[in-house]
């Protein structure tokens, strides 16, 4: 029997076949271009390949919930309590920044600055054009166009969207009241895209919009994007070493549960809307095979995938922290009360 693998990466799609040991997996479109790297180097090396949708942090929740799929991927990680009522282990794999992107003729990547403060406002759709004064007053000598701004946002349940909104509630106390943070909010205004490759769609054809994605699909669709005051003050660029800023200076061993948020981070050169992206699997395995061959894949990642995770600009997790992940499986991931799988 065999299974397909795709993920959609900016409207491309990537796919390989592999034979009945292939493992399942769903959910967050986030690490979905690392995963696919990931997939076929390791296909190409073992013979076992990786079915995995990417259908949203949210979608993969439900399905390992519903034991659909081998594992779970969400941006958004679940709290002790979560985890523990649903039976639920997880462990982060990569990390990565959240962009805002727009579609502005004239304006060069990183060119425009905002404050986490401001970008609220414009998702509140308090502010409505492009060279209105707020935005004016944070781009002196920028040639501000008089277009009006069209809001896109995710359609779908998103652990993107959940960064994204945790981020504008934590620097913007209207949007915290009155929208808060979460997957999937109800949106004051724009036009939703499922995906962040549909989000990246929209805002490429619509004159004036702005959206946010995962810094891969900015990438790869060459975006325009913003650059953004951190917690120190500074204006920083969505780089693969300011996320590396912002994950150097999390309490990762401290966590429990292995719940951790990488915003606004107090590092000066930290970019503010970043995020580890996390794998959710049962602690008690009714297919202790299957589950063996979900951790074999990520101790590959671990071990192996740095440089291609590093190609995408996302960070790799630091060597320490990989480790302690690693020797939890064992006591986190059984069958019968014993191990699944010991990590070498």
């Amino acid at each position: 029997m065999f299974k397909t693998f795709v993920a959609a990466i900016g409207g491309l799609a990537i796919a390989s076949t592999a034979a009945a040991a292939d493992i399942s997996g769903a959910g967050a479109t986030f690490p979905a271009p690392v995963y696919a790297k990931w997939a076929e180097a390791y296909k190409a090396q073992t013979g076992i390949g990786l079915n995995y949708q990417a259908i949203g942090s949210g979608g993969g929740i439900k399905q390992i919930k519903a034991k659909t799929v081998d594992f779970g991927a969400s941006d958004k990680p679940l709290k002790p309590d979560e985890l523990a009522a649903a039976g639920l282990y997880q462990f982060p794999t990569v990390v990565g920044g959240v962009v805002p992107v727009m579609n502005l003729p004239g304006i060069a990547p990183g060119q425009v600055k905002l404050s986490g403060a401001l970008l609220g406002d414009i998702f509140l759709g308090k502010v409505t054009k492009w060279n209105a004064p707020e935005i004016a007053a944070l781009n002196k000598g920028v040639p501000l166009p008089n277009l009006p701004i069209t809001v896109v946002h995710r359609s779908d349940g998103s652990g993107t969207s959940f960064l994204f909104t945790s981020y504008l509630a934590m620097k913007n106390p209207t949007w915290a009241s009155q929208v808060g943070a979460s997957d999937s909010v109800q949106w004051p205004t724009g036009l939703g895209g499922k995906g962040n490759d549909g989000v990246s769609a929209f805002v490429k054809q619509t004159t004036g919009a702005i959206g946010y994605v995962e810094y891969a699909y900015a990438k790869q669709n060459h975006s325009t994007y913003a650059a953004m005051q951190n917690k120190s003050g500074k204006f920083v660029q969505p780089t693969a070493a300011a996320f590396g800023a912002a994950a150097g200076s999390a309490p990762w061993l401290k966590s429990p549960g292995n719940y951790i948020l990488l915003l606004d981070q107090p590092s000066a050169a930290a970019w503010p809307i970043t995020g580890a992206t996390f794998i959710l699997m049962y602690r008690n395995q009714e297919d202790p095979a299957n589950a063996a061959q979900v951790l074999k894949f990520f101790e590959w990642g671990y071990n192996k995938g740095d440089a291609l995770a590093v190609s995408l600009d996302y960070v790799p997790l630091p060597a320490n922290v990989k480790g302690l992940l690693k020797k939890q499986w064992a006591s986190s991931i059984q069958s019968g009360g014993k191990p699944v799988y010991v990590a070498k």
